[in-house]
């Protein structure tokens, strides 16, 4: 089915926006709210923001590289954009779902595409508990943190803390810790996506934490559960020449 309505989305870049321009004046533009397909044109961390923006819109989204990083992103050129549109393959993902509560008893919900983190807000390192579908499997882990990813994820900060790549369609998620000093030798599990993990901050009045998906911060957690939501479908478009599960694929046989 050949496009008709594309909306083009961009950071804020100069960089960005001088491409926006032109591809607008080229192909013409609609509001994302009509558009048959969106695209997003800038570096990874603005390619989340719009998958997040448009979560609930369900509509493709089709990301352009104007930016410093661009792993989730196509090559940009600026000729025969609706065929190469038509020809991409379709990526579909499910965000984890966060559920914070806070020590003062109050609670938050957010969506991550890429990963669920806790992160030490001291100089005091951070004593956390794990329960993997209700089963307590690390009683203590003395770390800086630990974080819970989507395979889309898996070549971000988890990567960057030493975690496993998961090819797309795995049908895991990857815990892993971040800078962990007792139990020495764990260095994370693979879990299925369909699992729920529930991290509880042991002595959280002396070694507070706070919990970010994303990008969406909460401090001060005593407990975080976190699941795949199922309801939820992310569709990201790719280049058959470029696609994702490649790519994945490639970063680890990076040297």
């Amino acid at each position: 089915m050949y496009i008709h309505s594309i909306a083009f989305v961009a950071a804020e870049t100069k960089i960005a926006q001088d491409a926006m321009y032109r591809l607008k004046h080229r192909y013409g533009h609609v509001s994302p709210d009509k558009a048959e397909v969106i695209v997003a044109l800038g570096g990874d961390g603005f390619m989340l923001e719009t998958l997040h923006r448009y979560m609930g819109r369900k509509v493709p989204i089709y990301g352009m590289n104007r930016g410093t990083v661009g792993f989730l992103m196509n090559e940009f050129r600026e000729i025969d954009l609706p065929e190469r549109i038509q020809d991409a393959q379709t990526v579909k993902l499910h965000p984890l779902q966060m559920e914070a509560h806070t020590k003062d008893g109050g609670s938050m919900c957010a969506l991550a595409i890429n990963e669920v983190s806790l992160l030490r807000e001291t100089r005091q390192a951070a004593k956390l508990r794990i329960k993997i579908d209700g089963v307590e499997r690390l009683p203590e882990l003395v770390c800086d943190g630990a974080l819970v990813c989507t395979p889309a994820g898996s070549t971000a900060y988890n990567l960057s803390a030493h975690g496993p790549i998961l090819p797309m369609g795995s049908g895991l998620l990857a815990l892993t810790p971040i800078s962990p000093f007792r139990p020495r030798r764990w260095r994370g599990a693979l879990l299925p996506e369909k699992a729920q993990v529930i991290f509880e901050i042991l002595e959280p009045e002396k070694r507070p934490v706070s919990a970010v998906a994303d990008y969406t911060e909460v401090r001060d957690v005593s407990r975080v559960i976190i699941r795949e939501d199922t309801s939820m479908d992310i569709r990201l478009l790719f280049d058959p020449e470029h696609n994702l599960e490649e790519r994945i694929l490639k970063e680890q046989f990076v040297e």
